[in-house]
Protein backbone atom coordinates (compact mmCIF):
# COMPACT_ATOMS: atom_id res chain seq x y z
CA UNK A 1 0.00 0.00 0.00
CA UNK A 2 1.05 3.27 -0.95
CA UNK A 3 1.40 6.50 1.81
CA UNK A 4 -1.24 8.60 -0.70
CA UNK A 5 -3.50 4.97 -0.59
CA UNK A 6 -2.77 4.93 3.25
CA UNK A 7 -3.50 8.09 4.35
CA UNK A 8 -6.97 7.68 1.50
CA UNK A 9 -8.11 4.70 3.54
CA UNK A 10 -7.57 6.52 6.99
CA UNK A 11 -9.27 9.67 5.95
CA UNK A 12 -12.46 7.26 4.24
CA UNK A 13 -12.02 5.04 7.19
CA UNK A 14 -11.50 2.01 4.64
CA UNK A 15 -8.83 -0.13 7.18
CA UNK A 16 -5.46 1.01 5.92
CA UNK A 17 -2.52 -1.21 6.84
CA UNK A 18 -1.47 0.53 9.49
CA UNK A 19 -1.58 4.11 10.73
CA UNK A 20 -0.22 6.51 8.05
CA UNK A 21 2.75 8.80 9.29
CA UNK A 22 3.57 12.19 9.28
CA UNK A 23 6.04 14.21 11.36
CA UNK A 24 6.28 17.96 11.64
CA UNK A 25 9.45 19.95 12.65
CA UNK A 26 10.40 23.28 13.54
CA UNK A 27 13.19 24.77 11.18
CA UNK A 28 15.61 24.98 13.86
CA UNK A 29 15.53 21.14 13.68
CA UNK A 30 16.49 20.72 10.10
CA UNK A 31 19.05 23.96 10.77
CA UNK A 32 20.84 22.57 13.49
CA UNK A 33 20.10 18.41 13.67
CA UNK A 34 20.12 17.62 10.18
CA UNK A 35 21.89 14.28 11.10
CA UNK A 36 19.09 13.12 13.48
CA UNK A 37 16.53 14.34 11.36
CA UNK A 38 17.70 11.99 8.29
CA UNK A 39 18.32 8.98 10.65
CA UNK A 40 14.47 9.19 12.09
CA UNK A 41 13.07 9.87 8.40
CA UNK A 42 15.13 6.52 7.29
CA UNK A 43 13.54 4.85 10.54
CA UNK A 44 10.49 5.90 9.89
CA UNK A 45 9.31 6.55 6.59
CA UNK A 46 6.37 9.31 6.31
CA UNK A 47 2.98 9.04 4.33
CA UNK A 48 2.65 12.78 3.81
CA UNK A 49 4.75 15.22 1.76
CA UNK A 50 4.56 18.70 1.02
CA UNK A 51 5.69 19.67 -2.29
CA UNK A 52 8.67 22.21 -3.14
CA UNK A 53 7.52 25.37 -4.45
CA UNK A 54 8.52 29.35 -4.69
CA UNK A 55 6.70 31.72 -2.94
CA UNK A 56 5.76 35.03 -5.17
CA UNK A 57 7.05 38.70 -3.56
CA UNK A 58 4.25 41.47 -3.36
CA UNK A 59 5.08 45.15 -3.76
CA UNK A 60 5.26 46.27 0.03
CA UNK A 61 7.90 43.35 -0.08
CA UNK A 62 9.82 44.44 -2.76
CA UNK A 63 9.72 48.20 -1.82
CA UNK A 64 11.15 47.49 2.00
CA UNK A 65 14.40 46.81 3.07
CA UNK A 66 13.38 44.02 5.22
CA UNK A 67 13.70 40.46 4.11
CA UNK A 68 10.42 38.56 3.51
CA UNK A 69 7.78 36.52 5.85
CA UNK A 70 5.09 34.91 3.63
CA UNK A 71 2.07 32.69 4.80
CA UNK A 72 3.82 29.75 4.25
CA UNK A 73 6.75 30.78 7.04
CA UNK A 74 9.88 31.52 7.52
CA UNK A 75 12.35 28.63 5.73
CA UNK A 76 15.83 28.96 7.52
CA UNK A 77 14.96 32.02 10.23
CA UNK A 78 17.48 34.03 12.14
CA UNK A 79 17.09 36.63 14.67
CA UNK A 80 15.94 39.55 13.00
CA UNK A 81 12.83 41.74 11.49
CA UNK A 82 10.63 40.81 8.65
CA UNK A 83 8.05 42.11 6.30
CA UNK A 84 4.71 39.67 5.03
CA UNK A 85 3.06 40.07 1.69
CA UNK A 86 0.68 42.44 3.56
CA UNK A 87 2.96 44.95 4.96
CA UNK A 88 3.32 43.59 8.41
CA UNK A 89 5.99 43.50 10.31
CA UNK A 90 7.21 40.00 11.86
CA UNK A 91 10.23 39.97 14.60
CA UNK A 92 12.11 36.42 15.31
CA UNK A 93 13.38 36.60 18.94
CA UNK A 94 15.39 33.21 18.53
CA UNK A 95 17.20 31.57 15.46
CA UNK A 96 15.42 28.71 14.10
CA UNK A 97 11.78 29.52 15.68
CA UNK A 98 9.03 30.91 13.78
CA UNK A 99 8.15 35.03 15.02
CA UNK A 100 5.60 37.14 15.44
CA UNK A 101 3.80 40.51 14.43
CA UNK A 102 5.25 43.39 16.28
CA UNK A 103 3.60 45.76 13.65
CA UNK A 104 0.50 45.37 12.33
CA UNK A 105 -0.12 46.83 9.15
CA UNK A 106 -3.27 47.82 9.52
CA UNK A 107 -2.84 49.55 13.45
CA UNK A 108 -5.75 52.43 12.47
CA UNK A 109 -9.02 50.83 11.61
CA UNK A 110 -9.47 54.60 9.29
CA UNK A 111 -7.02 52.97 7.11
CA UNK A 112 -9.40 50.26 5.52
CA UNK A 113 -10.07 51.65 2.52
CA UNK A 114 -6.61 51.85 1.65
CA UNK A 115 -5.98 48.04 2.31
CA UNK A 116 -5.44 46.26 -1.06
CA UNK A 117 -5.01 42.15 -0.67
CA UNK A 118 -1.65 41.35 -2.16
CA UNK A 119 -2.73 39.89 -5.44
CA UNK A 120 0.78 40.37 -6.71
CA UNK A 121 1.73 37.70 -4.25
CA UNK A 122 -0.58 35.41 -5.51
CA UNK A 123 0.41 36.45 -9.06
CA UNK A 124 4.11 35.93 -8.82
CA UNK A 125 3.80 32.63 -6.57
CA UNK A 126 5.40 29.70 -8.96
CA UNK A 127 3.60 26.22 -8.20
CA UNK A 128 4.83 25.26 -12.12
CA UNK A 129 6.84 22.01 -10.22
CA UNK A 130 4.05 20.51 -8.02
CA UNK A 131 2.36 18.62 -10.54
CA UNK A 132 5.41 16.86 -11.08
CA UNK A 133 6.50 16.23 -7.97
CA UNK A 134 2.62 15.09 -7.36
CA UNK A 135 2.81 12.39 -10.27
CA UNK A 136 6.57 11.14 -8.62
CA UNK A 137 5.60 10.72 -5.56
CA UNK A 138 3.52 7.99 -3.84
CA UNK A 139 3.26 9.83 -1.21
CA UNK A 140 -0.11 11.79 -0.24
CA UNK A 141 0.34 15.39 -1.13
CA UNK A 142 -0.82 18.53 1.24
CA UNK A 143 -0.64 22.19 -0.01
CA UNK A 144 1.23 24.60 1.44
CA UNK A 145 -1.26 26.67 4.10
CA UNK A 146 -3.98 28.72 2.16
CA UNK A 147 -6.83 30.02 4.41
CA UNK A 148 -6.18 31.11 7.86
CA UNK A 149 -8.69 34.55 8.01
CA UNK A 150 -8.71 34.58 12.02
CA UNK A 151 -4.49 34.72 12.13
CA UNK A 152 -4.62 37.01 9.24
CA UNK A 153 -7.03 39.35 11.08
CA UNK A 154 -4.68 39.67 13.80
CA UNK A 155 -1.67 39.74 11.98
CA UNK A 156 -3.24 42.58 10.22
CA UNK A 157 -4.87 44.45 13.77
CA UNK A 158 -2.66 43.04 16.15
CA UNK A 159 -4.01 40.32 18.85
CA UNK A 160 -5.57 42.79 21.17
CA UNK A 161 -7.17 45.23 18.69
CA UNK A 162 -9.37 42.54 16.64
CA UNK A 163 -10.28 41.09 19.94
CA UNK A 164 -11.95 44.20 20.72
CA UNK A 165 -13.05 44.60 17.29
CA UNK A 166 -14.85 41.61 17.21
CA UNK A 167 -17.25 43.81 20.49
CA UNK A 168 -17.02 46.91 19.29
CA UNK A 169 -15.80 47.56 16.16
CA UNK A 170 -18.20 44.60 13.95
CA UNK A 171 -19.02 46.97 11.14
CA UNK A 172 -15.23 47.64 10.22
CA UNK A 173 -13.64 44.23 11.40
CA UNK A 174 -16.10 42.51 8.88
CA UNK A 175 -15.35 44.83 6.29
CA UNK A 176 -11.64 43.92 6.31
CA UNK A 177 -12.51 39.90 7.15
CA UNK A 178 -14.26 39.73 3.56
CA UNK A 179 -11.41 41.95 1.86
CA UNK A 180 -9.06 38.75 4.09
CA UNK A 181 -11.82 36.06 2.64
CA UNK A 182 -12.22 37.07 -1.23
CA UNK A 183 -8.39 36.64 -1.31
CA UNK A 184 -8.21 33.35 0.09
CA UNK A 185 -10.60 32.03 -1.81
CA UNK A 186 -8.23 33.38 -5.27
CA UNK A 187 -5.52 31.61 -2.63
CA UNK A 188 -6.94 28.21 -2.84
CA UNK A 189 -8.39 28.62 -6.46
CA UNK A 190 -4.68 28.63 -7.41
CA UNK A 191 -3.73 25.67 -4.81
CA UNK A 192 -6.96 23.53 -6.87
CA UNK A 193 -5.28 23.95 -10.30
CA UNK A 194 -2.49 21.87 -8.71
CA UNK A 195 -2.68 18.02 -8.75
CA UNK A 196 -2.26 17.90 -4.44
CA UNK A 197 -4.57 15.23 -2.97
CA UNK A 198 -5.25 17.96 -0.19
CA UNK A 199 -5.43 21.50 1.05
CA UNK A 200 -3.93 22.86 4.22
CA UNK A 201 -6.53 24.89 5.84
CA UNK A 202 -4.98 26.84 9.76
CA UNK A 203 -6.24 29.15 12.32
CA UNK A 204 -5.52 29.09 16.32
CA UNK A 205 -8.29 29.14 17.98
CA UNK A 206 -7.62 27.97 20.92
CA UNK A 207 -5.96 29.04 24.35
CA UNK A 208 -4.81 26.57 27.04
CA UNK A 209 -8.04 25.80 28.41
CA UNK A 210 -10.42 27.25 26.38
CA UNK A 211 -11.43 29.03 23.49
CA UNK A 212 -9.67 32.33 22.89
CA UNK A 213 -12.73 34.32 21.10
CA UNK A 214 -16.39 32.75 22.89
CA UNK A 215 -18.03 30.31 20.31
CA UNK A 216 -20.59 32.21 19.43
CA UNK A 217 -18.44 35.39 17.86
CA UNK A 218 -16.73 32.27 15.99
CA UNK A 219 -19.61 30.32 14.69
CA UNK A 220 -20.57 34.08 13.54
CA UNK A 221 -17.52 35.66 11.90
CA UNK A 222 -15.83 33.13 10.70
CA UNK A 223 -17.63 29.58 10.60
CA UNK A 224 -19.24 30.15 6.93
CA UNK A 225 -15.97 31.28 6.03
CA UNK A 226 -14.11 27.69 6.68
CA UNK A 227 -17.57 26.08 5.37
CA UNK A 228 -17.16 28.14 1.87
CA UNK A 229 -13.59 26.87 1.86
CA UNK A 230 -14.42 23.45 2.45
CA UNK A 231 -17.20 23.02 -0.45
CA UNK A 232 -15.00 24.78 -2.76
CA UNK A 233 -12.09 22.41 -1.97
CA UNK A 234 -14.77 19.25 -1.75
CA UNK A 235 -16.35 20.28 -5.19
CA UNK A 236 -12.62 20.00 -6.52
CA UNK A 237 -12.01 16.45 -5.21
CA UNK A 238 -9.66 17.21 -2.49
CA UNK A 239 -9.79 16.73 0.59
CA UNK A 240 -9.33 19.26 3.65
CA UNK A 241 -6.52 18.86 6.22
CA UNK A 242 -6.78 21.77 9.24
CA UNK A 243 -4.32 22.79 11.63
CA UNK A 244 -5.45 24.71 15.03
CA UNK A 245 -3.60 24.67 18.14
CA UNK A 246 -5.06 25.21 21.49
CA UNK A 247 -7.91 23.96 23.80
CA UNK A 248 -11.07 23.66 20.67
CA UNK A 249 -12.92 21.19 21.46
CA UNK A 250 -16.30 23.36 21.93
CA UNK A 251 -16.21 24.25 18.45
CA UNK A 252 -15.18 20.38 17.79
CA UNK A 253 -18.85 19.30 16.33
CA UNK A 254 -18.61 22.69 14.01
CA UNK A 255 -15.62 21.19 12.85
CA UNK A 256 -16.90 18.04 11.32
CA UNK A 257 -20.18 19.72 10.23
CA UNK A 258 -18.26 22.68 7.62
CA UNK A 259 -16.68 19.37 6.21
CA UNK A 260 -13.06 19.46 7.60
CA UNK A 261 -11.66 16.23 6.63
CA UNK A 262 -8.92 15.71 8.74
CA UNK A 263 -7.94 17.75 11.82
CA UNK A 264 -4.39 18.51 13.66
CA UNK A 265 -5.05 19.67 17.12
CA UNK A 266 -3.29 19.56 20.55
CA UNK A 267 -5.49 17.20 21.99
CA UNK A 268 -3.39 16.71 25.44
CA UNK A 269 -5.66 20.08 26.21
CA UNK A 270 -8.56 18.36 25.65
CA UNK A 271 -10.76 15.92 27.18
CA UNK A 272 -10.33 12.46 25.08
CA UNK A 273 -13.10 10.87 25.97
CA UNK A 274 -15.83 13.44 25.26
CA UNK A 275 -14.00 13.99 21.93
CA UNK A 276 -14.09 10.33 21.20
CA UNK A 277 -18.15 10.22 22.48
CA UNK A 278 -18.70 13.35 20.45
CA UNK A 279 -17.18 12.83 17.18
CA UNK A 280 -15.00 9.99 16.52
CA UNK A 281 -15.40 8.12 13.14
CA UNK A 282 -16.70 11.31 11.66
CA UNK A 283 -13.69 12.95 11.26
CA UNK A 284 -9.37 12.03 11.09
CA UNK A 285 -7.28 12.91 14.18
CA UNK A 286 -4.28 14.52 11.75
CA UNK A 287 -2.14 13.73 15.31
CA UNK A 288 -0.85 14.93 17.81
CA UNK A 289 1.63 14.05 21.19
CA UNK A 290 1.66 16.69 23.46
CA UNK A 291 4.74 19.09 22.90
CA UNK A 292 4.25 21.03 26.15
CA UNK A 293 5.81 18.24 28.36
CA UNK A 294 5.72 15.08 26.65
CA UNK A 295 8.41 15.89 24.04
CA UNK A 296 10.73 18.34 25.07
CA UNK A 297 10.86 16.95 28.68
CA UNK A 298 9.13 13.67 29.39
CA UNK A 299 10.85 9.78 28.68
CA UNK A 300 10.50 7.88 26.15
CA UNK A 301 8.58 5.42 27.99
CA UNK A 302 6.35 8.43 29.10
CA UNK A 303 5.93 9.58 25.33
CA UNK A 304 4.77 6.18 24.49
CA UNK A 305 1.70 5.95 26.73
CA UNK A 306 0.68 9.22 25.48
CA UNK A 307 0.01 7.41 22.05
CA UNK A 308 -1.41 4.53 23.58
CA UNK A 309 -3.75 6.81 25.69
CA UNK A 310 -4.82 8.65 22.26
CA UNK A 311 -5.17 4.89 20.47
CA UNK A 312 -6.87 4.07 23.44
CA UNK A 313 -9.91 6.71 23.01
CA UNK A 314 -9.80 7.65 19.39
CA UNK A 315 -8.14 4.23 17.76
CA UNK A 316 -11.26 2.61 15.69
CA UNK A 317 -9.11 0.31 13.76
CA UNK A 318 -10.99 1.67 10.48
CA UNK A 319 -8.88 4.48 10.07
CA UNK A 320 -9.70 7.94 11.29
CA UNK A 321 -6.33 8.34 12.94
CA UNK A 322 -2.90 9.73 11.45
CA UNK A 323 0.21 9.57 13.08
CA UNK A 324 1.69 13.10 13.67
CA UNK A 325 3.81 14.96 15.62
CA UNK A 326 5.68 18.31 15.97
CA UNK A 327 9.56 18.02 16.62
CA UNK A 328 10.74 21.14 18.85
CA UNK A 329 14.26 22.74 19.00
CA UNK A 330 15.19 21.09 21.97
CA UNK A 331 13.11 17.71 21.97
CA UNK A 332 15.15 14.93 22.21
CA UNK A 333 15.15 12.59 18.87
CA UNK A 334 14.77 9.42 21.17
CA UNK A 335 11.10 11.22 22.12
CA UNK A 336 10.21 11.87 18.32
CA UNK A 337 11.39 8.30 17.72
CA UNK A 338 9.27 7.13 20.28
CA UNK A 339 5.92 8.32 19.19
CA UNK A 340 6.66 6.37 15.62
CA UNK A 341 7.56 3.12 17.61
CA UNK A 342 4.40 3.15 19.54
CA UNK A 343 2.02 3.95 16.51
CA UNK A 344 3.45 0.65 14.94
CA UNK A 345 2.66 -1.60 17.78
CA UNK A 346 0.23 -3.97 17.06
CA UNK A 347 -2.92 -4.53 18.45
CA UNK A 348 -1.72 -7.37 20.71
CA UNK A 349 1.40 -5.22 22.14
CA UNK A 350 -0.75 -2.08 22.48
CA UNK A 351 -3.33 -4.31 24.97
CA UNK A 352 -0.16 -5.69 27.14
CA UNK A 353 0.85 -1.93 27.54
Amino acid sequence: MTGRERVIRALEFKKPDRVPRDLWWLPAVEMFREEELEKLLHEFPMDIDYPDFTPGVAKVQQDSNLPNFTVYGLENPVVGSYIDEWGSIWNVREDGVIGEVKDPVLKDLDRINALQPPWDFLETTNLSTVDRQCRESDKFMISGITARPFERLQFLRGTENLYKDLIKNKAEIMEVRDIVHSYHLAHIEKWLETEVDALWLMDDWGGQDNLLIPPEIWREFFKPLYKEYCDLIHDAGKYVFFHSDGCIEKVFEDVVEVGIDAINSQLFTMDLEKIADTIKGEITFWGEIDRQYLLPFGEPAEVKAGVRKIRGFLDGEDGGLIAQCEWGKNDPDENVRAVFEAWAETAETKAKA
